[in-house]
């Protein structure tokens, strides 16, 4: 079985000041954070920016699961500390359930 990629997006409040700060947190992610994404079987995964749309690419191994990994978040301190952070600067796409902040993209097209 091989490796999966999932994208995602998620926007930022349209502010400067805090669309900066949320670029400063991600020059250096606690070590924490990164040693979650590790541990749960995330190979790689990458962030963009335009405006305020955030778009997440991620490349996971065969043991990842996002229940699991969802558990994993839910009972780790650090992650949720990490999280709460990160909501300062997130909003969530229009038509989100509440919470929700990372959607799920579809893939319409590949060459």
């Amino acid at each position: 079985m091989e490796n999966k990629k999932y994208c995602f997006a998620l926007d930022l409040k349209n502010d400067a000041v805090l669309i900066n700060e949320y670029i400063t947190h991600h020059k250096k992610v606690w070590p924490e954070i990164i040693e979650s994404i590790k541990d749960s079987h995330i190979e790689k995964l990458e962030i963009y920016l335009v405006e305020n749309r955030l778009f997440m690419i991620m490349e996971t191994n065969v043991l990842f699961s996002f229940e699991k990994k969802q558990e994993a978040d839910k009972n780790n301190l650090k992650v949720q500390e990490w999280e709460n952070l990160m909501w300062k600067y997130q909003k969530a796409i229009p038509n989100s359930k509440p919470g929700e902040k990372w959607r799920l993209m579809n893939k319409i097209f590949e060459l």
